[in-house]
């Protein structure tokens, strides 16, 4: 069955742990967490101190998704920090090799994340050894985006390649998910839709349906 994975982006930070709360008792599997540094990308987000908060009000897999630059340099912070997954951009450090091993060594699964500007072969040798692939449906760095359809052929291309080379990683969709086209992403391959606006934007009785719905 899918997975769903709450962005807390869009939270209002004075409600965060009631809303991650809400989100673990109505049914979400992982919590979805969005570094941002202000150099990969234009805003500035959270930092491990948060993922820290967050691991001691939840038990969920802490999904934790680091658009920084560089990361070698905090990736230690935030295996402290408790992440259950850690997923980075690898156009976005030049030690991509030792930041996957550093994860892997901590006995943290590895993800890697797609840019919608990145080709799946320019980072396909890397396939092997991660653990989730996340598929950028819109441009890094803000929430509330549109989806980008034309994304979906790389969701599909994954899903081809996994099966083709017996690859264990799992497919995450994250950047304006909702009803529809959920349903496009499952279909094509996915196994995780990281959801943000489309959920925490609605009454939080809604939740348990609305994740309900997106499986």
């Amino acid at each position: 069955m899918i997975k769903i994975s709450p962005s807390i982006l869009s939270v209002d930070i004075l409600k965060l742990e009631e809303e991650v709360r809400s989100l673990d008792i109505n049914g979400a599997d992982y919590i979805h967490i969005d570094i941002m540094d202000g150099h990969y990308v234009p805003n500035i987000t959270f930092g491990p101190d948060i993922v820290k908060s967050i691991r001691k009000i939840t038990s969920k897999i802490l999904d934790v998704h680091l658009m920084i630059q560089p990361v070698k340099k905090y990736i230690k912070e935030f295996i402290d920090a408790g992440s259950d997954i850690i997923t980075f951009h690898p156009e976005s450090d030049d030690n991509v090799e030792e930041i996957i091993k550093t994860i892997s060594d901590a006995n943290i699964k590895v993800g890697i994340a797609i840019h919608p500007k990145v080709n799946i072969s320019d980072i396909d040798h890397l396939f092997d050894q991660v653990q989730q692939i996340i598929v950028m449906t819109v441009t890094p760095g803000f929430g509330g985006q549109k989806f980008m359809h034309d994304q979906v052929q790389k969701i599909k291309d994954l899903d081809e390649i996994r099966k083709n080379n017996n690859y264990n990683y799992e497919i995450s969709v994250d950047g304006g998910v909702n009803d529809e086209n959920a349903k496009i992403c499952k279909d094509n391959g996915a196994n995780v839709l990281a959801v943000g606006s489309y959920l925490l934007s609605k009454n939080k009785d809604n939740y348990s349906k609305i994740i309900n719905s997106l499986r």
